[in-house]
């Protein structure tokens, strides 16, 4: 299996890393981590891009905050695919790096997960490696189901909850419309006898 290389721009970006790190290893997904900045080590991060195929890597994840360069500055330097996370760093929320992520001209693309979305960039770099490995396809199937599967159940649990609460509601609204309807009858009766 291909190994998941994770750059990030920072080590102040570790809290995020370790979402991915962990997502990697509940599959079982090779992976390594680096330290590259795209402004303050151009050429140590370019070196790597162009490299991470020859060294066996078959995805990349990248994490930045505010201008957020690295992934796509990694992207301009291989073909291999980049999953960009941007980092919430600023005063700006992340939203910052998230554009500077989202928005690659054409031709260097770069895939972008949510800020600080570490366990979905891990997730997507998992995915592409499992177009080549059946067993990791497997994992990630069973993974889903059984997540899809805790979802019915919890959904069930709540609508059951629901249902019997409706039915006690209803059943009072219902006391109380038919007394309305009751007194609204006696009123029209009323009326009739008016002087």
């Amino acid at each position: 299996m291909a190994t998941v290389e994770i750059v990030m721009g920072s080590d102040s970006d570790l809290p995020v890393v370790e979402k991915a790190i962990n997502t990697l290893e509940e599959y079982g997904v090779p992976f390594e981590v680096h330290v590259y900045s795209a402004h303050r080590t151009p050429a140590e991060a370019k070196d790597f891009s162009v490299n991470a195929r020859a060294n066996g890597f078959g995805a990349i994840i990248a994490l930045a905050g505010m201008a957020a360069d690295l992934a796509g500055a990694i992207a301009a330097n291989t073909t291999l695919p980049v999953i960009g996370i941007p980092i919430k760093a600023s005063a700006l929320e992340g939203i910052d790096a998230l554009l500077s992520t989202v928005q690659m001209p054409a031709g260097i693309p770069v895939a972008t997960v949510a800020i600080n979305g570490g366990g979905n960039a891990a997730l997507l770099a998992a995915q592409i490696l499992a177009v080549e490995d059946a067993a990791l396809a497997q994992k990630l199937d069973e993974k889903r189901a059984a997540d899809a599967a805790a979802v019915l159940a919890e959904l069930f649990g709540f609508t059951r909850k629901s249902a019997d609460k409706t039915v006690r509601s209803t059943g009072a609204a219902v006391k109380r419309k038919e007394e309305m309807h009751r007194m609204a009858e006696a009123n029209k009766a009323f009326a009739h006898y008016r002087w």
